[in-house]
C-alpha cells in the first residue's frame, strides 16, 4: 500500500463518521478524482481481508470491518513495509517536484511528460502543475527546460549552475557513506570511491589546518562527488581568466591541488586544471576561523576592516528596525563576521549553500530569522546579489544564539504597581507578588495613577494596575483586583513566563475570510492588503512590503500553511488576518490553503514571537489545519482553536 493510501486508511480508521472525497483529497493534496481512485485501490485490497470502504450517498466514505482478525493481520503485514514505501515513492507535491528535478538533472536525454506521469501514477494536469514548480526552482539557477516536439523535456544551463542545483536537490543530508545512496543518486559511484573521496578531504583539510563544520564538510564532499561524475562523463566548467588567476593565488588552491592529485591516483581519472579551481572555490566558501575570545582590535584584525564594518552595519540595521538589544554582543559580532568571510567568497563565485536546518530555524527561531532577513538585505546592498534563504538561515542561528544569551543574562521580569486605594493596598499587592513569584519577578515599586507620566519605562516590562488605564503606554498593562485572585495571578504569570494562552486574542472577526477562490499567491496578498487598507489599518505601500518579504524567502510552511508579513513592523497594533482557500495554490515551493497574515505593533518583537508560538501547533498538525479549512464562520474557527488548546 502506497503512502497516500496509508494516509487515507489511517484517517478512515480514526474518523467517527463518513469522510468526503474532498477532505481525503486535501489530506494528500491531490484532486478529488485521484482520492476516489485511491479509495477504489484500497477497497480492492481490503475486500480480501475482512473490511470494506463503503460510499454513503451525500455523506462520504466510511470504513466497515467485517472480520476483525483478518483485518488486523492485514494491517500488521502491510504497515511493516510502510516506511520503506514512503521513503522510496514520491506521493506529495514537494516529493514529486524533488523527484522530477533529480530525473531531469541526471538525464542526458529528453524525457517525455507522459512517461513521467505514468512513472509517478498521476494525471497529465497534475504533472503539468508539478513541472511549473520545477521551472520556478530551476529559474533560481538560470536553468531552463528545453522542449522538443515528440522528444520531451531536458534541463539546460551553465555547468556551474547545474552542479549547484544538483548539490541542493539530488542529494539529501549525508546520512553516512553508503553504496546505496550513491548508486541511486550518481550511478556508478561505488562505495570504495565514496570512502576514498571522504578520506582524502578529511586528510587534506587537517593537513592544511582548515576547520570545516559538519555541514560544510558534507557540502564539499557532495560537490567533489558531483565533479568526479561530471568530469567522467565529459562535462567541464569554465571560468573567466581573471577569476582563475585570482583563485590560483589563494592558499586554498594548493590544498585543492593536493586533493585532486590524490583523487586522480585513487579514481584513475584526470581532472582539468579548472576543476582544481572549482574545488578551491568550495574551500574558500566553507573555511572557518576558530577564534572567539578576541579583543575589539583583534576582532578587527581577524575579520579585516571591510568585514568588520559590514558586520557592524548589519547589527546596526537589526537594532534600528527590531530593537532586539543585541547590538553590543561581541560574541555575535565575531561569529557573524567569521561567517561573512566565506559567505562573501561563495557569492563572489556564484556558489549556493545547502541548509538542512532551514525549516526548523524558521519555525523555532522566527524572530531571529526575520532579523536574518534584515541582515540579508544589508548584505545584498553590499554585494549587489540576491541572498538565498539558506544563507539567511545560518545568519539567523548567530542572531538566535545572541538572543538566548541576552535572555539568560537578563534577570527577572520587572513590573510597577499602580494602585488608587492607598499605600496599604499597594503594599499588600507588592508583598503578594513577591511571595507568589519570588526571584522570577522584581516589583520595582508602587505609584499613584496621576504620577504615572513621571515614570521611566526603560527598565520596566509591564504594569500591574488596580484601575483601567486608557492611554497607550510603551509596556503592557495587567489590570487586577486590589485583593489578587487566582485569575489575576494567572494573567501576571503569562507576562512573567512570556506565555499567551491563545492566538484568538489577536484575530478580529472582520478580518477572517472564508473559502476564497484565488489561484495565486499574489492574488491572495493583493486582496488582503486592499481589505486592510480599506479599514485604515495599513499604509498604501503595504502590498509592496509584503511582496518584498516574499521575494527574499517565501513564507510558506508545511501542511498547507503560509504566514506572510512585511519585512519590518508596520502597524500600530498587533493582529492576525486569516484567509482560507477553496483549493491549495503554489506558494514558493510549497502548496498553501490556509493563510495567516501577521501584523505586529511597531517596535514589539515579543508579539511576533508570541504569534509564532501560538501558530506553531496549527502548522505542525494537518488535522487542525483541515478542521480550520472546513470552517464556515468565525465562531466555528474559535471553537477549533479552543479544542486544540484543551
Amino acid at each position: 500500500m502506497d503512502t497516500r493510501s496509508s494516509v487515507i486508511l489511517k484517517e478512515l480508521m480514526a474518523a467517527p463518521g463518513p469522510l468526503t472525497s474532498q477532505y481525503l483529497a486535501q489530506l494528500n493534496r491531490v484532486t478529488s478524482r485521484t482520492a476516489r481512485e485511491d479509495v477504489k485501490q484500497i477497497n480492492d485490497k481490503l475486500m480480501q481481508h475482512g473490511a470494506e470502504v463503503q460510499s454513503l450517498k451525500g455523506k462520504g466514505y466510511v470504513l466497515v470491518i467485517e472480520d476483525d482478525a483478518a483485518f488486523k493481520s492485514f494491517l500488521e503485514k502491510e504497515f511493516q513495509t510502510a516506511s520503506v514505501l514512503a521513503s522510496s515513492f514520491p506521493d506529495f507535491p514537494e516529493e514529486r517536484v524533488r523527484f522530477l528535478i533529480k530525473r531531469l538533472l541526471l538525464s542526458n536525454t529528453f524525457l517525455k511528460l507522459e512517461d513521467l506521469a505514468d512513472e509517478l501514477l498521476i494525471s497529465k494536469s497534475t504533472i503539468q502543475n508539478d513541472i511549473r514548480m520545477v521551472k520556478n526552482i530551476f529559474k533560481k539557477y538560470d536553468i531552463t527546460l528545453e522542449k522538443r516536439p515528440n522528444y520531451g523535456l531536458k534541463a539546460v544551463g551553465n555547468e556551474f549552475k547545474l552542479r549547484f542545483c544538483m548539490s541542493e536537490y539530488v542529494f539529501a543530508e549525508r546520512e553516512g557513506v553508503t553504496k546505496d545512496i550513491f548508486d541511486s543518486q550518481l550511478p556508478g559511484l561505488i562505495k570504495e570511491n565514496v570512502n576514498d573521496i571522504w578520506d582524502i578531504i578529511l586528510e587534506e583539510s587537517k593537513a592544511s589546518n582548515i576547520t570545516l563544520s559538519d555541514i560544510a564538510m558534507n557540502n564539499l564532499f557532495i560537490h567533489i562527488a558531483i565533479t568526479y561524475k561530471r568530469v567522467q562523463s565529459g562535462h567541464h566548467i569554465t571560468l573567466y581568466p581573471r577569476e582563475f588567476k585570482d583563485i590560483k593565488s589563494k592558499e586554498e588552491y594548493k590544498t585543492a591541488e593536493r586533493i585532486v592529485s590524490k583523487l586522480e591516483a585513487k579514481l584513475g581519472i584526470t581532472f582539468p586544471e579548472v576543476e582544481v579551481a572549482y574545488i578551491a572555490i568550495h574551500l574558500l566558501g566553507t573555511k572557518m576561523i576558530s577564534q572567539a575570545n578576541l579583543s575589539a582590535q583583534e576582532v578587527e584584525e581577524v575579520l579585516d576592516v571591510p568585514i568588520y564594518q559590514l558586520a557592524n552595519s548589519i547589527l546596526e540595521a537589526i537594532e534600528n528596525k527590531m530593537g532586539l538589544g543585541i547590538r553590543r554582543d561581541k560574541e555575535l559580532l565575531v561569529g557573524l563576521g567569521l561567517h561573512l568571510k566565506p559567505a562573501i567568497n561563495r557569492y563572489k563565485y556564484g556558489m549556493n549553500i545547502r541548509n538542512p536546518l532551514l525549516s526548523d530555524i524558521k519555525m523555532n527561531y522566527p524572530v531571529a530569522f526575520e532579523a536574518g532577513i534584515i541582515a540579508g538585505l544589508v548584505l545584498e546592498e553590499y554585494m549587489g546579489v540576491h541572498i538565498e534563504e539558506g544563507e539567511i538561515g545560518y545568519i539567523a542561528l548567530h542572531i538566535g544564539a545572541a538572543m538566548e544569551r541576552k535572555k539568560a543574562h537578563s534577570g527577572p521580569k520587572r513590573c510597577m504597581v499602580v494602585c488608587a486605594s492607598g499605600a496599604g493596598s499597594a503594599q499588600l499587592i507588592f508583598y503578594k507578588l513577591q511571595s507568589q513569584f519570588g526571584n522570577r519577578l522584581e516589583v520595582v515599586g508602587t505609584t499613584e495613577y496621576y504620577k504615572l507620566s513621571q515614570i521611566s519605562f526603560a527598565n520596566i516590562d509591564f504594569i500591574v494596575s488596580t484601575i483601567p488605564i486608557a492611554e497607550k503606554l510603551p509596556v503592557p498593562v495587567v489590570q487586577v483586583k486590589t485583593i489578587l485572585g487566582e485569575g489575576d495571578l494567572e494573567r501576571i504569570e503569562n507576562h512573567v513566563a512570556e506565555q499567551h494562552s491563545s492566538i484568538a486574542e489577536y484575530i478580529k472577526k472582520d478580518l477572517f475570510y472564508f473559502q476564497k477562490s484565488f489561484s495565486a499567491r499574489e492574488d491572495v496578498l493583493s486582496f488582503l492588503a486592499k481589505e486592510l487598507q480599506d479599514k485604515n489599518l495599513v499604509q498604501e505601500d503595504y502590498l509592496e512590503q509584503l511582496m518584498e518579504r516574499e521575494n527574499i524567502a517565501p513564507t510558506s510552511f508545511w501542511n498547507l500553511v503560509a504566514l506572510p508579513h512585511p519585512v519590518t513592523t508596520q502597524t500600530d497594533e498587533t493582529f492576525l488576518t486569516v484567509c482560507t482557500l477553496q483549493r491549495p495554490i503554489n506558494w514558493g515551493e510549497k502548496r498553501v490553503q490556509l493563510v495567516f497574515l501577521l501584523n505586529v505593533q511597531k517596535g514589539d518583537t515579543q508579539d511576533l514571537q508570541t504569534l509564532y508560538k501560538g501558530l506553531r501547533y496549527i502548522v505542525d498538525n494537518i488535522s487542525v489545519v483541515q478542521r480550520i479549512l472546513k470552517c464556515r464562520n468565525y465562531e466555528e474557527f474559535l471553537k477549533v482553536l479552543k479544542n486544540q488548546q484543551s
